[in-house]
């Protein structure tokens, strides 16, 4: 499958995919403002050329999450990521493993850990919550370091869901059949619906165990009103005491807060506002990341996640100081646009931006990036 961009995966996604789907994608809380912001926030911001540079050999690979990859990106955790296409998470692992980057596993994700980890050569990070019933956050750490998972992510930004207008509308949350709309939405979208019927109805994986419901919907339902919204740093405190491995925290976009994760032993701090699916309107992402990294002076590890859609993006984040970007809707949509082949294209197109970019930037490898740091960039007026 040829690459023509991640907006061309998009378009194509949306056509595949039923509305109830494509809009819990796409959409995010509220206004949605925060969605466009993550956005805008990357065109406001240029890589400088240089010339007459040897830029014939260009290395990608960087350190983060605690070990070595060869791009400097990753697959964020996805819920649902499933639903895209028959055993998306599946193929979507496969291709991670290949192509030597690491992929975050959702709580909600379909598949289970167990299954994910199963794939040759795959290299995964278990999204995690904090539930009131601290015995299932406990036996999800137990799954997760049995199934030689290193690193943890702790998702903090979700003591609420916040209302979701596209999903409201859709009874997304509420939905245990579907109604003649939804089936009606279904029989126009045949390729996706016959998939999905082969391999029937799916539910959360992960969750499977818990007695959380007896269909996805009303697992995802509990599930998240199961989501502890009394968490405090104390907490945080508990888990770093009681898991052995590597923590990276979720949903970080103040630089007090930061330093807090640092002060706790956390390893990794993931500047992300969930896509614009919790707090709108929000910073930002890509506006807080500078303030992020300069509080945490190199000491803690800082990866982005939100907005990044062409390798140029992924340059001007780590020429801003992230050792590297999460990437969660371009794979949603590269899974639902083309399968296993599809994500394929993905990863290799944007691993050829972000060379491109580099190369014409006069720089060899991220080291050299690193070296000029925001020198790199030049604001756009």
């Amino acid at each position: 499958m040829n690459h023509h961009g991640i907006a061309a995966l998009h378009r194509r996604a949306d056509r595949v995919l039923p509305r109830i789907f494509r809009d819990y994608v796409n959409g995010g809380s509220h206004s949605e403002r925060t969605v466009r912001a993550n956005r805008r926030a990357f065109n406001r911001w240029a890589v400088v050329p240089k010339c007459l540079v040897d830029v014939s050999d260009c290395d990608l690979s960087g350190s983060f999450l605690g070990a070595t990859h060869r791009l400097p990106f990753m697959f964020a955790p996805l819920g649902f990521g499933g639903l895209m296409c028959p055993d998306g998470e599946i193929r979507a692992a496969r291709v991670a493993a290949s192509a030597g980057l690491p992929m975050a596993v959702s709580t909600f994700a379909i598949q289970s850990l167990e299954t994910l980890s199963r794939v040759p050569g795959v290299t995964l990070a278990a999204q995690i919550y904090v539930f009131r019933d601290r015995g299932i956050t406990r036996d999800m750490l137990r799954r997760a370091e049995s199934c030689g998972i290193r690193n943890i992510i702790l998702t903090v930004d979700t003591p609420i869901t916040p209302l979701r207008l596209r999903d409201v509308r859709n009874g997304f949350r509420n939905l245990t059949r579907p109604s003649l709309r939804h089936v009606l939405s279904m029989a126009a979208h045949p390729r996706w619906t016959a998939g999905m019927l082969r391999n029937g109805m799916p539910k959360i994986g992960n969750l499977a165990s818990y007695g959380m419901g007896s269909n996805l919907m009303e697992q995802a339902r509990n599930a998240a009103s199961q989501i502890d919204p009394t968490l405090t740093w104390k907490d945080l405190d508990w888990l770093r005491s009681v898991w052995p491995g590597q923590l990276a925290v979720k949903g970080i976009m103040d630089a007090g807060d930061a330093l807090a994760c640092q002060k706790a032993g956390v390893q990794t701090v993931i500047v992300s506002n969930h896509g614009g699916r919790q707090m709108d309107p929000a910073p930002s992402s890509l506006s807080v990341l500078s303030d992020i990294v300069e509080a945490l002076k190199g000491e803690t590890d800082v990866i982005l996640d939100g907005g990044v859609r062409w390798g140029g993006d992924v340059v001007t984040a780590l020429a801003l100081g992230a050792k590297a970007v999460g990437i969660g809707r371009p794979w949603a949509w590269a899974l639902a646009a083309g399968g296993e082949r599809g994500v394929r294209s993905l990863v290799d197109g944007l691993g050829g931006e972000i060379r491109d970019v580099l190369r014409l930037g006069g720089m060899v490898d991220l080291a050299s990036l690193r070296a000029q740091g925001a020198a790199a960039l030049r604001p756009v007026r």
